[in-house]
C-alpha cells in the first residue's frame, strides 16, 4: 500500500519549501501558454489541473506538489497565456468571459494542454482531469465534450450547463466538491445540476460541505474553511484511487 501524507503534513511540508516541479511554455492554436509540469514518477496516473479565474498561480503549483506526494504526475494547464495572471475582478472577469462566450476555444485550450502533457511523457490514457472555480467549470465543459478521461472533479466550480449543450458523451464518473454556503454558485444550481445528470444516467457524485463558501480550499484566504478542505481533498484522494490504475 502506498503512504499517503495528512492533508494537515502535506500543507505544513509546503507552506515551508518552494514548488517543486517545472514552469513550462507550450503553444496551443499559435499562442503561448505556461503551464507547470510536476513529476513524480515515470508509469504514475496523470492529473490535468485547471487554475481558478486569476491564472494559473502559486495555489495551483502547491496543489500539484500534494499530488505528488500521492504519487501522480500533475501538469496544471494555463488557460490565458502566457504571462497573463489578472489581479482585478475586472480583468478576471473579462479572461474568463472570453472563454465562456468562445466553448471551441476553451475546449481546444483544454485539450491541447492534454496534449502537450503528452508529449512531456505523460500517460493520457489514465488522466484524471479537475480544476477550482472557473477550473471546475472548464473541467465540467471537458466532460460534456467527450473528452477521453477516468474522471472529472470539480472543486467550488461553476455547474450551470449552457444552453445546447448535455452530457450525453461523458462515459466517465463526476465528482462535484461543493460549498453549501457558496453564493456564487448556488444550491439550486448543484441541485439542477444533480437532476441533468441522474437523468442523463451519468456516474456522478455531489458532495457539499456545511458553512463552506465559494473557494473553500484556498489557503490563507478569508474563505478559507479548513474542515472542508480536508474532507474534500480526502474524498478526492478516494476518487484517484478508484479510476486511475
Amino acid at each position: 500500500m502506498k503512504k499517503r501524507l495528512s492533508v494537515l503534513a502535506m500543507l505544513l511540508l509546503f507552506s515551508k519549501i518552494t514548488t517543486a516541479g517545472e514552469d513550462k511554455i507550450y503553444n496551443v492554436n499559435g499562442q503561448d501558454y505556461e503551464g507547470f509540469w510536476a513529476k513524480a514518477k515515470d508509469d504514475a496516473p496523470l492529473v490535468l489541473l485547471i487554475h481558478d479565474w486569476d491564472g494559473l498561480t502559486e495555489y495551483e503549483k502547491k496543489r500539484a506538489q500534494m499530488l505528488n506526494g500521492l504519487g501522480y504526475n500533475v501538469f496544471a494547464a494555463d488557460l490565458f497565456g502566457k504571462g497573463v495572471r489578472p489581479t482585478e475582478v475586472k480583468d478576471k472577469k473579462q479572461h474568463t468571459g472570453e472563454l465562456y462566450k468562445d466553448r471551441d476555444k476553451l475546449r481546444a485550450l483544454i485539450q491541447g494542454s492534454l496534449k502537450y502533457a503528452a508529449s512531456l511523457g505523460s500517460n493520457t490514457d489514465n488522466v484524471v482531469i479537475m480544476g477550482y472555480c472557473f477550473g471546475g467549470a472548464a473541467t465540467l465543459e471537458a466532460a460534456r465534450s467527450g473528452m477521453k478521461a477516468k474522471g472529472f472533479v470539480t472543486f467550488h466550480g461553476g455547474l450551470k450547463t449552457p444552453e445546447g449543450q448535455s452530457y450525453k458523451e461523458v462515459s466517465a464518473p463526476i465528482l462535484v466538491l461543493h460549498g453549501t454556503a457558496d453564493s456564487a454558485i448556488t444550491m439550486d444550481q448543484f441541485a439542477a445540476l444533480a437532476n441533468e445528470l441522474e437523468a442523463q444516467n451519468i456516474d456522478h457524485e455531489m458532495i457539499t460541505y456545511s458553512g463552506a463558501p465559494h473557494a473553500f480550499t484556498v489557503f490563507d484566504s478569508d474563505r478559507y474553511r479548513e474542515e472542508a478542505d480536508k474532507k474534500s481533498w480526502k474524498r478526492f484522494e478516494e476518487f484517484l484511487a478508484s479510476t486511475t490504475q
